[in-house]
């Protein structure tokens, strides 16, 4: 009986052993979590979320996930008192081992579903990589995601207060017809003024909206010899002639490469589809993925990069919505049709929103901005965001001559003035300067 018993034990304690052996550490890695914001991505375009609000969703997972390494890594400083009304996250207990990149990796995943429309595709990733976790080493796990979450509603909290969900029960805006400076919509969706109310979102570096409010647009003008026929004129002028050489022209490819419209309306005989797309904003993060690839960034590093450069897109929309909506200005399209061909198309779809400045401008003049100062000046790279897309790849020597010429294609495109592509990537130059002044995230 006694060896009965002992055998028992020895036998139970070999099974302990043996469950010992087989858990292993969990290790994530910069690719983990490049794949997590690629899949917020794609779930992005599916849902087909307008420029402003896709910055705001790329923004909040990454602060979450950012806050827990910061909490872990003596290089990084915590973004409390840095973003003024960000207080501090519940901090990890000491005594239970939390695997600091699985929980940040976690959060990420969680904010991200918060965000979405289809959140069971979120879900489904998310669920997948449970499994795999779990089955390595459980204890690990549900230490760490214990304490994600708890960092996840804590960041959920905070974001629930930005004055999103009250812009979603504000009034349309309102298009002043039989007044030709304004905006009025345009083809062939014809879709009302997207996000009118979007500088009253809290912003996160930025004092305020108005911060960075830049000069006026060129007087109104149908005078030959005033500045803004003038530009309207050469909209037209380089429309022309580089749809007369063909869709082999450079501004072409050029205009395309940087369309990044998430919603393009396609009609055919009776029938309208769309056509979805990144936004502008989404193929800067994916710039700043290549740009961690490339520079061989750590994990910690890798969050870093995308939190900065998501908080430098996301205040580079709320200064660049501001003017939109206070300047009102009428599109090239609509002039066009008016006045020199009423048969005339922009080689690219005119976004529903009013022209000045160029959120594409400002908003990759921030990144690219915020992106040099992370990875230096001259920072070739080669872009190939678009791929999927169907579009070639593209090199480029820095991040600013990749924003410049961002800004150029809104011209070649054929849906902008110049004065809202110059003007409009130098109020993102000045959002991006901000931005590395007062974040100190390294220490």
């Amino acid at each position: 009986m006694k060896s009965i018993k002992t055998l028992f034990i020895l036998t139970v304690a070999s099974l302990s052993i043996s469950c010992s052996d087989n858990s292993e550490p969990i290790i994530i890695t910069p690719e983990d979590y490049h794949a997590s914001v690629d899949n917020l991505g794609a779930v992005m375009v599916h849902d087909i979320f307008s420029p402003p609000v896709a910055s705001r969703i790329f923004a909040y997972p990454n602060i979450a996930a950012y806050e827990i390494i910061a909490q872990n890594d003596s290089l990084y400083n915590s973004l409390q008192g840095q973003i003024p009304h960000l207080g501090s996250i519940p901090k990890a207990d000491d005594s239970k081992k939390v695997n600091y990149e699985l929980a940040a990796l976690i959060a990420h995943l969680d904010l991200s579903r918060q965000l979405i429309f289809s959140e069971d595709r979120i879900t489904s990733y998310r669920d997948s990589l449970y499994t795999i976790w779990e089955d390595k080493n459980a204890k690990e796990f549900n230490t760490s995601k214990e304490y994600g979450l708890k960092v996840a509603n804590f960041i959920s909290v905070w974001m629930n207060d930005d004055n999103y969900n009250q812009t979603r029960t504000m009034p349309k805006f309102s298009v002043e017809h039989g007044n030709e400076e304004r905006w009025q919509p345009t083809p062939p969706s014809y879709m009302d003024g997207i996000e009118p109310h979007w500088s009253k979102i809290r912003s996160f570096v930025i004092d305020s909206a108005a911060q960075f409010k830049p000069v006026p647009p060129p007087e109104f003008s149908m005078d030959k010899n005033s500045a803004f026929y003038k530009e309207l004129k050469e909209v037209y002028d380089i429309s022309e002639r580089i749809t007369e050489e063909g869709d082999d022209s450079e501004e072409v490819l050029i205009a395309q490469f940087w369309d990044c419209n998430p919603y393009v309306s396609v009609t055919r005989g009776h029938l309208m589809f769309a056509t979805k797309k990144i936004t502008p904003g989404a193929h800067w993060i994916g710039i700043t993925k290549i740009a961690c690839r490339k520079d061989n960034a750590d994990f910690a590093k890798t969050v870093y990069a995308y939190t900065k450069t998501s908080i430098g897109i996301a205040d580079a929309f709320i200064s660049c919505w501001d003017e939109k909506y206070r300047s009102n200005l009428v599109r090239p399209e609509t002039l066009i049709n008016a006045y020199f061909d009423d048969e005339w198309k922009p080689i690219l779809q005119t976004p529903p929103f009013p022209e000045y400045t160029s959120g594409h401008s400002v908003v990759s003049g921030a990144a690219a901005t915020v992106l040099t100062d992370i990875f230096s000046d001259n920072f070739d790279f080669i872009d190939d965001t678009e791929t999927p897309y169907g579009l070639p790849i593209r090199p480029f020597s820095s991040f600013k001559a990749a924003a410049q010429e961002a800004a150029i294609s809104r011209m070649y495109g054929g849906i902008h003035y110049r004065a809202a592509v110059e003007v409009g990537i130098g109020q993102g130059f000045k959002v991006g300067n901000l931005v590395n002044e007062r974040l100190k995230m390294l220490n």
